[in-house]
């Protein structure tokens, strides 16, 4: 008799997030297709994260595949330092005009935190290569104590040391506290503190080599949204202090927020900007971390120290590269953006809707931007650890609807071919835990 494929999974590997102590099986998936997953049983769930934030074109696409198979008879993998190929430079080609910003250069990686421990290391970098041009700016040497870097509160960025480092300090770095370098953090902007932050940038502005930030959305940090509006002061006033700033987009990318970028809500562009998960509709590993000319040209001198010496061996792999111009197609062919308008005005009937309620609520905050939907259980505390999150994954699975709840924070991130009948049936689920 053949052992379940769950059991064989539990005797060699270690799942990323699980508690090991008395963990429940895994569910095998045989198979999946658009927004649904099957286990070996042949029982459906409907993909309401689609898998971590990353499908946004549906699982098995027959495009995406297609266009993988046929790289992969030309070239699978070649070393990106001194090569290249045409996946790489297509992807680049296409990637750089619709940023939200003027970018110049793609840097590949391999996943959002790598992309984002490239954004570091760049910035870094940067002030350390430029301090010996010793440049000024009205009299002010820009270049001095340019070492400290600023993030927000409750933010998220990735699991490798850098990420950690500039990521808040919670139950994700508390292991590795004592090893994190020294970052600044400050609270999201909003009406009642914006003046106050616009104030500590002016007072102190000078000793910061870079910002980074996950425009509008904090995901891992609890689906938190912020306003775009103090956000775009925010980053004028960063701006005025010659901070480089990081946009995370690696889950606001391609179409999350209702915009392709999060960055197009606000008038003040990011210099680096960081990509993945949805980047290859979900089917393969790859970070882009985008770069103006001002913080590439750094780097450009025949003083050999000045080289920016990073890479991976996976770097700009072919059949990811093929993978990310398929998705970006996907999105004329699809017209993807209509769908992200659908699902968007969806989720906002649904906030009205429940947001008029007078019965008793077992939910508040209720919130969403784009195709994010998000609220909180008013069950124990608002934090990453409340077990309520696994009660409430086991119940929409006996649904036929997978979610994962950030502890008490309910959300739904569909995939973008997610139908009417599916997503109501998520609402309707939504709605008895709401109730």
């Amino acid at each position: 008799m053949n052992t379940p494929l769950a059991e064989r999974d539990k005797k060699v590997i270690w799942h990323p997030f699980t508690k090991q102590f008395n963990q429940n099986l895994p569910i095998a998936i045989s198979k999946a297709k658009d927004s649904i997953l099957y286990n070996e049983d042949g029982a459906a769930y409907i993909d309401a994260i689609s898998s971590w934030w990353v499908t946004i074109h549906g699982h098995s696409n027959e495009y995406i595949a297609k266009k993988i198979y046929e790289q992969a008879l030309k070239v699978e993998q070649v070393i990106f330092a001194g090569f290249t190929h045409q996946p790489a430079v297509d992807l680049a080609e296409k990637l750089l005009p619709i940023l939200p910003n003027n970018f110049d250069k793609i840097f590949y990686s391999d996943n959002g935190s790598t992309s984002v421990e490239v954004a570091i290391k760049m910035c870094l970098q940067f002030w350390a290569n430029e301090n010996t041009n010793n440049e000024s700016i009205n009299g002010l040497n820009i270049h001095h104590l340019r070492k400290k870097i600023l993030a927000f509160n409750n933010s998220y960025h990735g699991d490798t040391f850098g990420g950690m480092s500039v990521s808040d300090r919670s139950v994700f770095t508390a292991a590795f506290k004592d090893y994190l370098f020294d970052v600044v953090f400050i609270d999201v902007p909003s009406e009642n503190n914006i003046t106050q932050l616009v104030n500590f940038i002016k007072t102190t502005g000078n000793e910061f080599a870079a910002f980074i930030y996950e425009p509008l959305v904090q995901g891992a940090g609890g689906i938190c949204m912020y306003n775009a509006q103090f956000l775009d002061e925010l980053l004028f006033a960063i701006k005025q202090q010659h901070i480089i700033c990081i946009a995370d987009e690696v889950m606001t990318g391609f179409g999350r927020t209702g915009k392709l970028f999060a960055s197009e809500y606000v008038t003040n562009k990011p210099d680096i900007i960081c990509l993945s998960k949805g980047l290859t509709g979900g089917t393969m590993a790859l970070g882009v971390t985008a770069c103006t000319l001002k913080i590439y040209e750094a780097f450009v001198s025949s003083n050999v120290y000045k080289t920016f010496f990073h890479g991976h061996s996976f770097t700009a792999n072919p059949l990811a590269c093929s993978a990310a111009l398929a998705s970006l197609e996907l999105f004329e062919i699809n017209d993807s953006l209509k769908k992200i308008q659908w699902i968007s005005h969806q989720n906002q009937i649904f906030v009205d809707k429940h947001s008029k309620q007078s019965i008793k609520k077992l939910f508040k905050n209720l919130r969403c931007l784009g195709t994010i939907l998000a609220f909180e259980i008013v069950d124990g505390k608002d934090e990453y650890l409340n077990n309520i999150a696994q009660t409430i994954t086991q119940k929409a699975l006996e649904n036929g609807i997978y979610i994962r709840p950030l502890g008490n924070t309910v959300y739904i991130m569909p995939p973008y071919c997610i139908c009417e009948d599916e997503l109501q049936k998520v609402y309707v689920f939504l709605e008895s835990l709401m109730y």
